[in-house]
Formats: C-alpha cells, sequence, structure tokens
C-alpha cells in the first residue's frame, strides 16, 4: 500500500516579514554564543534537531511560538529580546542599567560558589572606587 505523502501548504511571506524572521535569527545565533552554547547543544535543549536551529538562525524557518519561552530561558534572555521588541524608554527614573539586569539575572543563574566569587569581586571594585 502507497502512502501519500501530504505537505503543509506553502504560504508567501512579505518581505517585511522576511526582514523579521531573519533580524531573529541573528538575534538567536548572537545569543546562543553569548552563552557559549553549538547549535547541537540549543537543538538539544529545545528538543529539535540541529538543522531546525540553523533554519532559525539563517531566517529560513519560523520558530513555533510555543519554543519561544524555553528559547529564551534557555539563552538567558527574554522573550521581547529575542523578538527584538524595543526596551520603553526611561522616564528619567534611576536603576540600574538594561546590561547591568542582564548580567545580574545571569549571575543569580550560576552555582552558588560563582555567585560568591562575583560577589567578592564587586566589593574589591566598590571598595576601591569608593577611595
Amino acid at each position: 500500500m502507497r502512502h501519500l505523502r501530504i505537505d503543509p501548504p506553502t504560504v508567501a511571506i512579505s518581505s517585511d516579514e522576511r526582514a523579521f524572521f531573519i533580524a531573529f535569527g541573528e538575534r538567536l545565533a548572537q545569543q546562543r554564543k553569548a552563552q557559549g552554547l553549538t547549535q547541537v547543544q540549543l537543538a538539544e535543549a529545545l528538543g529539535v534537531s540541529q538543522q531546525a536551529v540553523t533554519a532559525y538562525e539563517s531566517g529560513q524557518r519560523r520558530v513555533p511560538l510555543s519554543l519561544l519561552p524555553l528559547l529564551a530561558q534557555t539563552l538567558g534572555t527574554t522573550m521581547d529580546a529575542l523578538i527584538g521588541t524595543p526596551e520603553p524608554r526611561t522616564t528619567g527614573k534611576r536603576g540600574p542599567a538594561p546590561k547591568l539586569l542582564h548580567q545580574l539575572e545571569q549571575v543569580s543563574k550560576l552555582p552558588k560558589a560563582q555567585q560568591k566569587f562575583v560577589s567578592q569581586m564587586l566589593d574589591t571594585v566598590l571598595q576601591q572606587a569608593g577611595r
């Protein structure tokens, strides 16, 4: 008995959508590399093939929405950062810079011994700056 293969319909996308997926893929690759992950490691964490990750990063394939939370968590970032949502403008309120907030989030995910080391380094730098 022959099996009939049914491919999903192809949907044309606009040039704006194409540009979005290419930019998304670039952000994805940048975040992956910043975390020191290979495509294979990211694929394993997401439960997809390495070829799928390659296609996501090149903008050739859309990332399923259901993967975005796991993707952001795995890469230590936010879904907003991945999809390129601009950071809200500050209203002059003081607070940590976005990069510093991101670094603090990453430090909080480190093992306790490494967190302690980072804390000691910060203490040393702050003491020197206070002189």
